[in-house]
Order: C-alpha cells, then structure tokens, then sequence
C-alpha cells in the first residue's frame, strides 16, 4: 500500500466531541467517520484490523466445532413475539414496517433467529449438540452512545449459539467457549482481560460471564477479592454482611421534622448511616403495585439483581398519585402492605437498634429490631456490593475497579426453545426442548479496546497479530532519486513476505513520523538520504522499544527477526 493512495486524511488536532484515547486516535489516525450518532463508517486501516480480528474469532469458533452461517439483519416481529422480547425489550430494539404494513425489527441480538434456523434442521437428537455463529452487523437504538467504537448504535459482532440434549453437555461445551475466548483475548494482543460473573439481563438463563478489559474509561463496575480468585460485575456480586451484636433497645417514636434523607438523619441523630433502615419505592413494568425495598441505610438497591428477583423491569417511582404511602417516612412497622409489595434486604436479616419511618408524617422509629418488630419470610440480597466489603468465599476486602465488556456468554437453558417450541426427538423417543448456550464479541468495541490497552501519546501500537500493517517504510526526502528508488526496491522486496505500507508522498520527516505514530505498525524502516550514503537503514518497532542502524544486506534477515519476536510476544 502506498500512503500516497490512502484514502482518510491523518489530524494533528485532537477532535472536539472525542475524550478518550481510542476515539481520539479513531479519528485522528483515519480509522473511521462517524455518519451519525453512534453511527460510523470504517475506513481501510480499521477495515483490516477489524478483519484480523474477525479471523482470529472465526479460527478459534471453529476449533470448538463453530458452524459459520449468516442470519437475516431484518427479521419478522413474528420471531420475536415468539420469544415474547417483541414488547419486553424496551426502545432499543428497532421496530419497523416493511412496504406491505408488516412488523419488521432490526436484530440486536440473534437468539429468536437461530432458534429459527435450527428447528427445521435439528429434529433428531443424533444432530446435537451444535454451534451455530456468525459474524454480522447489528443495530440497537442505543440511547447512550459515546467514545467512538465503545458504545455505538450500528455495531459488528461475533453471536454463536449452541444447542444441546442435557445441562451436564452445555456447560462442558461452556467451559469450551471460555477458554476459547481466553485465547481469542490473548491473541488478538489485549492484556488485562478477565471473565466475571454478571447478570444474563434480557438475555434470560441461569449462568452468564462477561468478559471485562479492565480499564477507568469503563462504565461497569466489577467486584475482585483482594485475596482469592472471587470477581463479579457489579451486578451479580454479593459480599458478607456484617452485623453488630448489642442489646435490644425499646421502640419509640422520634418527632424529626422535614428530616427525610439518609444523610440529613444521621446528622439529625448522630449516628452513622448503616444504623438506619431505608426505604427504596420502584414502579414495576406491568403492574401497578409499587415495590417497596428495605435496605439498610449505607447500602444501595442493586436494581439488576431485583430485576432478575421478579422477572421484570422496575423503575424509580415519579408518580406518587393515588399511592397511599407517607414518602419520606416509609418504614416496615406496621405498613400497610394493601396494593403494594415489599421485598427486605438481607442486610436487615439480624439488625437490632434500627431507625426507620414511622408511616406518620415529621415522625421516625428509633430501636427496631428485625427479628422481633417485623414478621419477615424471607431476605434476599438486593444491595449493590460496596469497596471494603468482605468476600463471600475467604472474608478478605473487595475491590471495585472499572472495565469494559468486550465478549459475554450466556447458559440460556431452554428459554427461547420452549418458547418458540423447538424439539427435537430424543433416543427414547419423547420429544423435547434443547438446551441452549449464547456466546457473544463486539469485534468494534474489541479494537477500541486493543488501542486504550497499547497506546503512547502518539497513537495506538498495534500488536502485529491486528495490526493493518506489519511493516511501515518512511522514504525521507524521496524527491531524491537514490532514496526513492532504496525504499521502492526495499518496499517490493518485503511485500513478497509481508504486509508492507509505504510513504511515497513528498512531505516532511516530521509529518510521515507523525502518521506513522497514528497508523501504530509494528515494524518501521527509515530510508534516508544520511544513513543510505553508509549502506544502512534504520529499523524500529512502533513502541520504541528498538532503534537501530541495520546494512541493507543484512536488512531482511534482520526484520524476519524483529518479526518472529513480536509474533510471539
């Protein structure tokens, strides 16, 4: 490739609207356009990473018995009413009409689709188990797009889907799956990558993991021992709940006008928050009861994992017409529970001595003690994990740190295949409901990704497993005839063995360094007018690591092997 002839110009001015590295250099470098909001073209650079990637993801799905197909971008509204997500997902699933007034939607995700592929092909149980996957564009009408390829609208993935006649099968095939992804995270040259414990959301099932590059852009928070192997994201870890053991006080009632807030109470009765029960009211989706949760005062609700708890979305509750709860003074002591539900927090499961409201306006309750007040069924953890709180498993401290999800997979049971009433006959002849597994990579975000993990203040540093060039010729001041023609014979040399881009164009030194910084190619040549009246060159790697004077004689040996060290790195 000769950069005279590549199309996307190279910035030196960092964009307005950008304010991560990836971005940054995203656009900077000539990688790609955005056309709208989360809503970008790629350009020839990140058209060959991204099919780098790809081909990498397609080696390692095919090394676990991955089938490549290709399933609709549009499907019939049909599928997904099917599996009942046509009105359980919310806006961000794209809903359409075709010219003949049919529901159309764009996939987002392939669960309904794959189920619909393998029904007619999988009717015997001597077919199973299989894996279906494909790599394919994807829309989710995403409401919070940022940071270039991070979160986007219109986006590349990776979805496979596998089927199976037993638990026992599925989650050795899973086992599988994460150990190819483990490989597919290493090869691709991103570092610091683990796999947590999440919540499966909308997708359904009883287990899921994602994969998390550890990084402070990231907007989930995950949960790690600082002792053993334990790690969550946020919206699956559970810690220890520590109590206090102290004599029961009596219950009275406080006068505590206007004093509402947590913070305000505490300051009002100079105690800490973690001595105050909470109330937390959600409207549920679907229903018209509110959702009342206690929780104790220095702990968060964990909306997913309540979610999860009813089988439904919830949200704050704004709307407080015709409910007949006194806000600001809601407590469980005698709470009128007609019309509303009430979940309680296993943090309140052994508290004595607590403060809560009294269901009486200006007025709180001071001593209740839960076991004794309260005639509670059942606790369930609902509350969001805090930094210092201790590990489940060994009881050492937890840690938050943030990441960015770049892969999940998901055991889905048998949820869409009950649904859309897929079987299959069994060796005793019954007929039943395969099991399904889902295993999903954003290959955008997973660039984005490789450039936040392996960048300088330059541009990104491509591992050469990605890179969309292995070797960058720099020909300085090639109007002169001696260092054009050193750097074309050296250019059609290399191209024979590798992937090989060079800077015809007649700029200056500093500008063809420049982008060569934003284009991150692993191995770099310098031909110049200096070096080449010596017989030499220079040869450098991107992260400037290496920087030497190399004879041209000796030159491609030299780069097989600055090659070979950096393929396996």
């Amino acid at each position: 490739m000769l950069m005279s002839k590549l199309i996307g110009e190279r910035y030196k001015e960092k964009p307005g609207d950008a304010n991560i590295d990836s971005h940054i250099f995203l656009l900077r470098g000539g990688y790609i356009r955005q056309v709208s909001n989360g809503i970008y073209s790629m350009l020839h650079p990140a058209k060959r990473i991204q099919k780098k990637i790809e081909q990498i993801i397609r080696e390692e799905m095919d090394k676990i018995d991955g089938q490549e197909v290709s399933m609709p971008v549009v499907l019939p509204a049909e599928l997904w009413k099917e599996s009942g997500r046509f009105d359980s997902v919310g806006s961000e699933l794209m809903r359409i009409k075709d010219r003949s007034g049919n529901d159309m939607v764009l996939g987002m995700t392939h669960e309904e689709a794959a189920v619909h592929l393998a029904r007619t092909e999988a009717t015997s149980y001597t077919k199973y188990p299989f894996m279906i996957y494909q790599i394919q564009t994807k829309f989710r009408d995403e409401p919070r797009s940022r940071g270039g390829l991070i979160r986007v609208r219109e986006f590349t993935m990776k979805d496979a889907y596998s089927f199976h006649t037993s638990q026992e099968d599925l989650e050795q095939y899973y086992e599988r799956c994460l150990k190819a992804y483990e490989r597919i995270f290493k090869r691709v040259g991103l570092k610091d990558v683990i796999s947590v414990g999440s919540d499966s959301g909308m997708m359904g099932g009883r287990v899921a993991h994602e994969f998390m590059f550890l990084s402070d852009i990231g907007e989930d928070t995950i949960v790690l021992c600082s002792n053993c192997d334990y790690k969550a994201n946020m919206e699956a870890a559970s810690s220890i709940i520590d109590y206090i053991e102290e004599e029961s006080e009596e219950l009275s009632e406080v006068y505590t006008p206007n004093v509402k807030d947590i913070e305000t109470l505490a300051e009002f009765f100079n105690v800490p928050t973690r001595r105050f029960l909470k109330s937390t009211v959600f409207a549920v989706e679907g229903s018209q009861r509110p959702l009342i949760i206690f929780i104790r005062g220095d702990l968060q609700v964990n909306e997913a994992k309540v979610r999860k708890l009813i089988g439904a979305n919830i949200y704050p509750l704004t709307d407080y017409e015709g409910v007949d709860l006194c806000f600001g003074f809601i407590g469980p002591y005698n709470l009128n529970t007609d019309g509303v539900d009430v979940i309680f927090d296993k943090s309140l499961e052994k508290e004595r001595n607590l403060i809560c409201g009294a269901n009486k306006e200006d007025y709180h309750l001071k001593g209740l003690n839960v076991e004794r007040d309260l005639k509670v069924n059942d606790f369930y953890d609902v509350a969001k994990v805090n930094e210092g709180h201790k590990c489940i498993h060994c009881g050492h401290e937890l840690k938050l740190v943030r990441g960015v999800e770049v892969g999940n997979i998901f055991q889905l049971g048998t949820k869409y295949t009950e649904s859309m009433n897929m079987t299959y006959i069994d060796s005793d002849g019954q007929r039943k409901y395969p099991i399904m597994g889902c295993y999903g990579i954003g290959v955008g975000r997973l660039l984005a990704c490789i450039i936040e993990g392996s960048h300088d203040e330059y541009g990104p540093i491509w591992p050469i497993s990605v890179a969309p060039w292995q070797i960058h010729i720099c020909a300085l001041n090639n109007k002169k005839e001696e260092v054009r023609g050193a750097a074309e014979e050296i250019y059609n040399k290399l191209s024979d063995k590798y992937e090989v881009i060079m800077d015809d164009r007649k700029v200056a030194p500093g500008v063809q360094f420049a982008d060569a910084d934003l284009l991150g190619v692993p191995i770099r040549i310098v031909v110049g007018e200096k070096n080449l009246k010596n017989g030499e060159v220079e040869l450098m790697t991107r992260d400037k690591s290496l920087k030497k004077n190399i004879k041209l004689e000796a030159l491609e040996e030299e780069v097989a092997n600055l090659y070979s060290i950096l393929v396996n790195i």
